[in-house]
C-alpha cells in the first residue's frame, strides 16, 4: 500500500443492527486501494440492549486502536444503528476528543417512526422517534470537535421520514448529503457511496451528492 496511507487516521467501520462487519467489505477494499492502512471493522453483539452501553464499548475499542497504531484520532463510518452508537459516543461520552470525522449512512438521527425489523428488541426501540437516547442527542453540545457527514436517501424505507437521517443540531459541524436511487441496506455496499465516503474522509470541503448511477469507487 502507498506509504502516504500513514497520513490517514485509522477508520473504524461500525455496522447496523442486523448486519456484521462483512457488510463493509467493498468499502474496506476501496479505502485500502486508495492508501488507507488502518481499517478496523468492529462487531457488536446483537444481544446488546442499550445504545449507551454499546457506545462505551466503542470508546474502549477506539482507545485500543489509538494505542496500537500511534494515532491520536480516528475516523468512524457507521451504518444505521452503528452511526447512532458512534454519535452517542462522540456527543455524550467525550468521544469528540478522539473522533476527527464521523460519517453516518442511513442513521436515524431524528429517530424513525417505524422499526420493522426485530422491533421488540430494546436497542431497536431506542431508534424510535422520541426515545431517551434520541432526546439526549438533542441536548446542547457546545465545543464538540468532531465533523459530521450524514448520508441519507429518499428511498430509505427504514428511516421514516427519510429526512430523519439528517443531522439538525446547532452546535454540531454537520453536513447532510442526499443519496439518490439507493435504499437503506445498499448504502454500505454501493460503489457510489464508497466513493463519496472516501471523498468525505479526504477533504474538509462539502461532499457532492451521491447517485446510484455514479461510477464505481
Amino acid at each position: 500500500l502507498p506509504a502516504e496511507g500513514d497520513d490517514h487516521p485509522p477508520v473504524v467501520l461500525l455496522h447496523g443492527f442486523i448486519d456484521n462487519r462483512s457488510v463493509f467489505v467493498l468499502l474496506r477494499r476501496s479505502l485500502a486501494r486508495h492508501g488507507w492502512r488502518h481499517l478496523e471493522s468492529l462487531n457488536y453483539s446483537p444481544l446488546t440492549c442499550d445504545i449507551r452501553t454499546a457506545a462505551e464499548l466503542l470508546g474502549r475499542h477506539v482507545e485500543e486502536i489509538c494505542a496500537r497504531t500511534g494515532h491520536r484520532e480516528v475516523d468512524i463510518v457507521g451504518h444505521s444503528l452503528g452511526g447512532l452508537i458512534a454519535r452517542y459516543y462522540v456527543q455524550r461520552l467525550g468521544g469528540d476528543q478522539r473522533v476527527r470525522t464521523l460519517i453516518t449512512l442511513g442513521t436515524p438521527h431524528g429517530g424513525t417512526a417505524v422499526a420493522p425489523l426485530a422491533s421488540a428488541h430494546p436497542i431497536v426501540r431506542q431508534m424510535r422517534t422520541g426515545s431517551a437516547p434520541i432526546e439526549e442527542l438533542r441536548r446542547p453540545a457546545p465545543g464538540c470537535r468532531t465533523r459530521f457527514v450524514s448520508f441519507w436517501s429518499e428511498l430509505d424505507r427504514v428511516i421514516v421520514p427519510a429526512e430523519a437521517a439528517c443531522i439538525d443540531h446547532p452546535d454540531l459541524d454537520a453536513q447532510n448529503v442526499r443519496v439518490t436511487g439507493i435504499g437503506h441496506f445498499a448504502l454500505p455496499v454501493h460503489p457510489a457511496v464508497a466513493a463519496a465516503v472516501r471523498q468525505a474522509l479526504e477533504s474538509r470541503e462539502p461532499t457532492a451528492e451521491a447517485s446510484g448511477t455514479a461510477g464505481a469507487a
